[in-house]
């Protein structure tokens, strides 16, 4: 399919650029696949599901993964260093980590960045040496302390919040606790599993009291949630992996919950993609079983076309036009009626992107 058929018109002003006050103020357009669509309020989701439903959220927990440093070179035959010039400024946005010290990450000005080259962050705190080059632009970097402190004590003190670009400012204290979900308890991810941002503890409180079970899986938010599609078709992009844990007890009451016909909501596409990769991964394996427990590799696009074994509904925010995110919801719900409905959101003022409305398609 070609990447101009997930296109559509947004003005600037409707990118939301702070979160709401109240996380579960936000709008909400329902798409129901048989009824037809709805304006709603997110806080009318308790009463709007049918009550038998099993939910799925990710847990993942951003971290501060934006880190901005300065070239580092020797300066004498004995191994002196000092900080280069203000023109050699790099932003380093982690992607990966690989052990306590090392990381997968993306670099820039990445041309000024060779194997070997060292870059060090705040006041000599913090330093990292480029270890190898990956694919897709990335390097492998390994982190060292100036002090007796943990390398990742280190990132989590100087880092940034990693807000996605286009969200037109700095980050700033608030962003810390705002763009975390109330879920967020296993740190890794480089961007926030938006869809669970609207969630508050009394709107769980509504949705356990109508004996409604809500599940946890992680998968880390990186860059294969988010990178762009520079292809023109969306058969020739390559997705980059991405690590998720899916706990026993969550995947037996999956299993258990589609033996007995309730459906499954999944909150975010980031939730859909882990399920659907463990489904795939235990077919592949030969398990015997419905959905494969534990750790995995999620380097699934899903298209429309795609035949999803896990997943019967969906609750998403609205998403880039032209990208992955945006393609795998029309996968769900088909292009015609998702294009159709953020027609409707963009006449209607709602609120787009990762501090905005949300979308429950079932």
């Amino acid at each position: 399919m070609h990447l101009s058929e997930f296109d559509y018109v947004l003005p600037a002003q409707q990118i939301a650029q702070h979160p709401l006050k109240s996380r579960d103020g936000s709008r909400m357009l329902v798409l129901d696949r048989v009824s037809g669509d709805e304006d709603r309020f997110f806080a009318d989701l308790p009463g709007l599901l049918r009550g038998d439903e099993l939910i799925v959220v990710n847990n993942a927990r951003v971290i501060p993964a934006r880190l901005l440093g300065r070239r580092v070179k020797a300066t004498a035959a004995d191994g002196a260093k000092e900080s280069s010039p203000a023109d050699s400024e790099i932003e380093i946005l982690l992607s990966r980590q690989l052990d306590d010290t090392t990381w997968e990450a993306l670099v820039r000005p990445g041309k000024k960045v060779h194997v070997g080259q060292r870059v060090q962050f705040g006041v000599g705190e913090l330093e990292a040496e480029v270890i190898a080059h990956g694919n897709q632009g990335l390097r492998t970097l390994r982190f060292s302390s100036g002090r007796s402190v943990a390398v990742n004590d280190e990132i989590n003190r100087l880092g940034h919040v990693p807000l996605p670009p286009y969200i037109d400012r700095a980050d700033d204290a608030s962003d810390r606790e705002r763009y975390q979900t109330i879920f967020a308890t296993q740190p890794g991810a480089i961007a926030a599993p938006t869809a669970g941002l609207h969630f508050t503890p009394e709107i769980l409180e509504k949705i356990r009291r109508r004996g409604i079970e809500i599940r946890e899986l992680t998968l880390h938010v990186g860059l294969g949630t988010f990178e762009p599609i520079r292809t023109e078709t969306l058969e020739a992009h390559v997705m980059h992996r991405e690590d998720y844990e899916i706990p026993a007890i969550t995947a037996e009451q999956i299993c258990r919950a589609k033996s007995a016909g309730q459906p499954i909501l999944a909150v975010g596409t980031t939730t859909v993609r882990a399920l659907e990769a463990a489904a795939i991964r235990a077919i592949e394996t030969g398990s015997g079983r419905f959905l494969a427990a534990g750790k995995g590799e999620a380097r699934l696009f899903i298209t429309p076309g795609f035949r999803f074994r896990v997943v019967d509904a969906l609750l998403t925010n609205f998403h880039l036009p032209r990208s992955t995110l945006l393609a795998l919801v029309c996968a769900l719900a088909s292009r015609e009626r998702v294009l159709a409905a953020y027609r409707h959101a963009v006449e209607a003022g709602y609120r787009f992107y990762s501090y905005g409305d949300c979308m429950l398609i079932r």
